[in-house]
């Protein structure tokens, strides 16, 4: 009925196999936000470009053929979406470069600004500024630890030195 243009046989379609999309795309995101977005977009690939199913099928081969389409097309587009957040968290760390981290570093530790100032003044968000920040000081105390002889022997009292990373986190 759908191929034939009937607007209210999709209606159907969607009714009868959301549930199960939408649960498979919360199981494969993991709870993500996307997962409603990527259940839209499966429904919008339907309408767009249907299945070709088989001829001479009865009704219940054809929904279980359309229902294992379903599935195919909502685990591709899930794929979809974790890949995209692999090369988004990519392009971050790339991002991070050394002179954006010295900056964020250089505006929390010497001109004392807040998290939230930082963002404003280098217009970036907030928490990528506590990750700079966070990624900058491990990183500072790895380049300074062996130099500074901070690492985690214990002092001749018997009491372990604290770390550079730990001296840096209370900044």
């Amino acid at each position: 009925a759908f191929r034939g243009g009937d607007a209210h046989a999709f209606g159907q379609l969607v009714d009868r196999h959301q549930a199960s999309c939408l649960k498979l795309a919360a199981f494969l995101l993991g709870g993500r936000a996307e997962v409603e977005d990527t259940v839209q977009e499966v429904f919008l690939k339907l309408m767009q470009k249907p299945p070709t199913l088989p001829d001479g099928l009865d009704p219940e081969a054809c929904r279980a053929a359309l229902a294992a389409w379903l599935h195919r097309v909502t685990r591709n587009a899930c794929m979809d979406v974790l890949r995209s957040e692999s090369r988004r968290n990519r392009r971050e760390k790339a991002v991070a470069s050394k002179e954006a981290t010295r900056e964020v570093l250089f505006l929390r530790l010497l001109a004392d600004r807040s998290y939230r100032e930082i963002a404003e003044m280098t217009g970036k968000k907030a928490g990528t500024v506590g990750w700079l920040i966070s990624t900058g000081l491990r990183a500072l105390s790895e380049d300074l630890e062996p130099l500074l002889g901070m690492g985690t022997s214990r002092a001749k009292g018997g009491s372990a030195r604290p770390t550079l990373q730990a001296l840096l986190q209370n900044l």
